[in-house]
């Protein structure tokens, strides 16, 4: 029987494999029944061999056919990733490729009320910060700062990081254009224009292990950190000349620090090591704004330490700066060396943060970098001032209040007995509160009291109120 059975499947076989050899429809349900039929009438097949091979059969074609196996897709062509614009993973910007755009800036502004003292024959005082006028005066203007609009370009070439630098910083009331651009006194009046301080454009390259190297212009060294930690940065301070505002008030500029400044340098900063970094810098040498014309041999000079970390539950940073350059005058033998230190700490508790602050100064001046630094004749000045604030925050409220001086002796004799009225102190106070309105936009009401103090006795004061915001981005 088994011969049999096996006969019958070799002939179904190959009369099915026949049929698809010729080219026939190939076999499907109920012709392998037919064939076994034939086979089983013409006594090939017995009655139990039909009836196996029957039920094999219509097992065999109840079983799904295999299924062809889908045609190999071609790989798509990687995509060109200079060609990519995302989004940066914070702040605003986009990443072309592999350069990082990236936007930043602040706008501000602020109702300002000055009572200044009345003038008289003792309120006069050469280089004092206190507004001396018949009438309070009142103005809509910046505080401390300008706008600003900060666009950067920075990407990672030959295993460097590099970066382009630019910021404008417009003011929102109108100039009146001099010697000193937009810092110039203001020009309130119509169809006038405010004026753009362009004030940083430089290039940066560096990388791990190296560090930095800054070429360009940018906030200087020597006192950068004393203004960058004064509360009166996002408001106003003393708000300087009130009757015609130029960019931006003083602050606390001159009861306190001298002014930083932007300028052009070539800058280096270590990489950071334990908290530590350093950085010193050549810079484009400055003239005295108030001496006799220079034409200077030498570039000037600065550098500063600065300390980041903990010193157990207190976060601190710690800055210790230097500044040095020769003056060198054109119709006389006379010259001078300015020179100056500054160190400072801005310590962190809780909501509570404290700054304390203190420079020491031989020909630098008063207020900003080389104003009456000499008596004009060669003859240096000292100077030297402080400031202490605290600033606690609870949640959206932030309440604030500093104290600083700014004292100015004179060069010699000589300079005492032909220049009196020149300014021995000038000092503030400030009581600021702040509310967080949004992530970028804090609002701020202040009181200022200003005090200028000439070195025969005169002196003047003025009192000033603030109210407005500010927003960063």
């Amino acid at each position: 029987m088994k011969g049999k059975k096996g006969l019958g499947r070799a002939l179904l076989a190959a009369t099915t494999a026949l049929g698809m050899t010729l080219g026939a429809a190939p076999a499907m349900a109920g012709t392998s029944a037919a064939l076994l039929k034939r086979l089983h009438e013409k006594g090939i097949l017995s009655d139990e061999e039909y009836q196996q091979l029957l039920r094999e059969d219509e097992a065999e074609n109840a079983a799904p056919a295999p299924t062809a196996a889908p045609a190999p897709v071609a790989a798509a062509a990687a995509p060109d990733s200079d060609r990519f614009v995302r989004r940066t993973a914070s702040g605003v910007g986009l990443e072309v490729g592999d350069v990082t755009l990236s936007f930043s800036g602040s706008v501000n502004g602020f109702y300002v009320h000055d009572n200044p003292q009345s003038p008289s024959a003792r309120t006069a005082v050469a280089g004092g910060i206190a507004n001396v006028g018949g009438n309070s005066t009142s103005s809509v203007r910046n505080g401390l700062l300008p706008g600003f609009l900060k666009v950067e370009a920075t990407t990672h070439q030959g295993g460097w990081d590099v970066g382009a630098h630019f910021g404008m910083y417009p003011g929102i009331n109108s100039a009146a254009w001099g010697t000193l651009g937009a810092n110039n006194g203001g020009q309130p009046t119509a169809l006038a224009t405010s004026g753009i301080d362009f004030r940083q454009t430089y290039l940066t390259f560096g990388r791990a292990g190296f560090g930095e190297i800054k070429i360009g212009r940018d906030i200087g060294l020597f006192g950068s950190d004393a203004i960058l930690n004064d509360i009166t940065l996002l408001s106003s301070g003393a708000p300087g000349g009130n009757v015609a505002p130029a960019n931006t008030t003083l602050g606390r500029i001159g009861s306190g620090y001298i002014y930083t400044d932007f300028q052009p340098q070539i800058t280096y900063t270590t990489p950071g090591f334990s908290g530590f970094k350093a950085a010193f810098g050549v810079f484009q040498p400055l003239s005295s704004l108030t001496g006799p014309a220079e034409q200077n041999a030498s570039p000037g000079f600065q550098a500063k330490l600065t300390y980041d970390g903990k010193l157990g539950p207190v976060g601190a940073h710690l800055w210790l700066s230097g500044i040095t350059q020769k003056h060198d005058t054109v119709a006389s033998a006379y010259s001078y060396t300015g020179k100056g230190l500054d160190v400072g700490a801005k310590l962190t508790v809780g909501p509570v943060t404290a700054v304390g602050y203190y420079y020491t100064a031989q020909g630098l001046g008063t207020t900003v970098l080389n104003l009456l630094d000499s008596d004009g004749l060669g003859h240096a000045r000292d100077s030297h001032g402080f400031y202490a604030q605290a600033l606690a925050t609870f949640g959206k409220v932030s309440v604030g209040g500093s104290y600083g001086e700014s004292r100015l002796d004179f060069a010699n004799a000589v300079d005492a007995a032909t220049t009196p009225t020149l300014v021995k102190k000038n000092s503030s106070y400030v009581g600021q509160v702040r509310y967080g309105l949004t992530s970028w936009v804090t609002l701020i009401g202040e009181y200022v009291s200003a005090k200028a103090q000439a070195h025969n006795g005169n002196s003047a004061k003025s009192d000033t109120v603030a109210l407005g915001g500010i927003l960063f981005f």
